[in-house]
């Protein structure tokens, strides 16, 4: 199905690359990467003389095909798109025939992909540390590419760093040498024998070191908060083999974390090999781990069967939100799972909220024509695409019916890139035999339609209500009557259930200090080392109030609310932003 990216500048139709051989060196005092990328690349037409990449303040000092110089040129610069390299070949292609483009190249100091941070800003303070994050259409401000989700490839890659510091990539780990052109520095090798969209390609540089975890995961984090980050993840295992049962065999390999230092500023990403979570999952008692969940399963739902423009963004994060919450049901119970999926309704309501009810972006499908993926970003996605195959599951049979198709979805288009109508046709190809209830779905409402979905889900309300009731006499309590509180009242009370517990009292007004006072005498807040816990709470003696908070933890979502003065207040309140 050919389907144009309204944000990117390459053209599949015309030629596709099929795989990236990079060669490059990161300089920290320069701040950026220069090398070389050759692009195995295929023509899709006949009579192919050029082809167009995407690029993003890049240089670009000479390219090549088959060996031969080619002429290149730079068009017209976009707001958002950046500047698309036009290559004129110095041959002719036939459709199917393969080249090897090779393009010299250099990143800008303000590469919109690239984070440098000073030593200043690591756990260590001794040594820089670099990281990437190509999410959505920033690749292309690393290295020229076809830097649309709708083409996948393979890479192989030599990376040079100062030789006290570690290279880690997306990628399986591959050796390292000793750079024959500098002694103070190392070369490490790695290789993606899977093919992935441009995005997906990472890279990260700093004082690292890693513990084993698993017989498949190693985690990778500055010495300070190595040990801790083993102990906190240690679940990992546990959940990959979930997983698999759910959707099928693993094909990645290696599964490793990177806890980035403490200024990553998000939850986390699902790199392919290698997830990058922040260090505010450290919470001491493995009860965030559950971001973990989300991003293992993007190894399926995103990373394997990935959403051909950013448009059909909710077939990625959809996905992952549902199969990350039958993990959690796996392995805590169904009633977890059905309060995380009510949480995660009361998110989609604060979204919403925030956007404006007939917001174009609110829509689950949204036009992305001339507007930034990175402005459209919101919980949208993630919890409206949930609430849309929560929605179908108790339609069609249940949850062992419903999982039954994800797994059978996951075999139909791993490897592949596809759009909602794609996923729509085989949902109704694998429900043949309930078409009749298919069709009372309203799915341009639930496509199409800006605001909330037309249907609600049923869930089970057990974990909540304990939640509700015990804001609820918060709220209601007069000063005679805070007494009657003690820390008997958080007895069988989740980590879970207190970060909802103290969402829903930052959705009202806000509480008397004496009653915030009380609390912590009680409760002992402070002490807890969960910073989901710790930051609401905080927030409750906060001025900063009418604030449109939600309930989410790191685990929710990535949410970026773009709407006013309010959205820097609700995406703290929201936690840190999950892809």
């Amino acid at each position: 199905m050919a389907v144009s990216d309204p944000s990117s500048f390459a053209s599949p139709s015309c030629c596709l690359t099929r795989h990236l051989h990079l060669r490059c060196r990161v300089d920290f005092g320069a701040h950026a990467l220069r090398g070389t990328a050759a692009f195995t690349t295929r023509a899709e037409r006949d009579a192919l003389r050029c082809l167009v990449l995407d690029t993003k303040d890049l240089q670009v000092f000479k390219v090549t095909a088959n060996g031969q110089d080619a002429q290149f040129a730079f068009g017209e610069k976009h707001s958002f798109k950046g500047t698309p390299l036009e290559i004129t070949l110095p041959f002719e292609m036939r459709r199917g025939q393969e080249a090897i483009i090779e393009i010299s190249f250099e990143s800008s100091p303000k590469s919109s992909a690239l984070q440098w941070f000073t030593p200043e800003q690591t756990s260590g303070k001794k040594h820089p540390f670099l990281f990437s994050q190509c999410q959505a259409n920033h690749c292309r401000a690393i290295l020229p590419c076809q830097d649309t989700p709708a083409v996948k490839l393979t890479y192989y890659a030599e990376v040079s760093v100062p030789k006290e510091l570690v290279a880690l990539m997306s990628a399986s780990r591959d050796g390292e040498m000793p750079d024959p052109e500098d002694s103070s520095r190392k070369i490490y090798r790695f290789s993606q024998n899977v093919p992935i969209p441009s995005y997906l390609i990472a890279l990260v540089v700093g004082d690292l070191e890693s513990r084993k975890i698993g017989p498949r995961t190693l985690v990778w984090a500055e010495k300070e908060l190595v040990d801790k980050s083993a102990y906190e993840f240690a679940e990992t295992e546990a959940m990959l083999q979930t997983a698999e049962d759910l959707a099928g065999p693993y094909v990645w390999g290696q599964y490793d974390l990177l806890v980035l230092p403490p200024s990553f500023p998000y939850g986390g990403m699902e790199n392919p090999c290698l997830t990058f979570v922040t260090p505010t999952l450290l919470a001491g008692d493995r009860s965030l781990s559950n971001v973990i969940a989300h991003e293992i399963s993007h190894s399926w739902t995103g990373n394997l069967v990935t959403n051909k423009t950013w448009e059909h963004f909710w077939l990625n994060e959809g996905h992952t939100v549902y199969l990350e919450r039958r993990i959690g049901g796996r392995l805590f119970g169904e009633q977890f799972r059905h309060f995380k999926a009510l949480g995660g309704w009361r998110e989609l309501q604060n979204t919403i909220k925030t956007l404006g009810d007939n917001s174009p972006i609110s829509k689950l499908v949204p036009n992305l024509n001339e507007i930034d993926p990175d402005v459209a970003y919101s919980s949208v996605p993630y919890e409206k695409g949930f609430a849309l195959l929560f929605y179908l599951e108790q339609l069609l049979g249940g949850p062992d019916v419903f999982i039954g198709f994800l797994k059978a979805y996951v075999q139909q288009f791993a490897y592949k890139s596809i759009v909602t109508d794609e996923w729509k046709t085989f949902l109704y190809s694998y429900f043949k035999d309930k078409v009749d209830i298919l069709n009372k779905v309203d799915w341009n409402s639930w496509l199409h339609a800006p605001g909330m979905p037309p249907v609600k889900p049923t869930y089970d309300m057990t974990l909540t209500n304990a939640c509700v009731a015990l804001s609820q006499r918060w709220i209601q309590a007069k000063e005679s009557d805070l007494g009657s509180f003690s820390s008997a009242d958080l007895k069988g009370i989740s980590s879970h259930q207190l970060i909802e517990f103290l969402a829903l009292l930052l959705l009202e007004a806000p509480l008397p200090l004496s009653h915030v006072k009380r609390m912590q005498q009680v409760y002992d807040f402070n002490a807890i080392s969960n910073s989901e816990i710790r930051f609401r709470f905080v927030l409750m003696a906060a001025p900063l109030h009418p604030v449109q908070v939600g309930r989410s933890d790191s685990s929710g979502s990535k949410n970026g609310n773009r709407a006013g003065q309010d959205e820097v207040y609700t995406t703290l309140v929201q936690g840190p932003l999950q892809f």
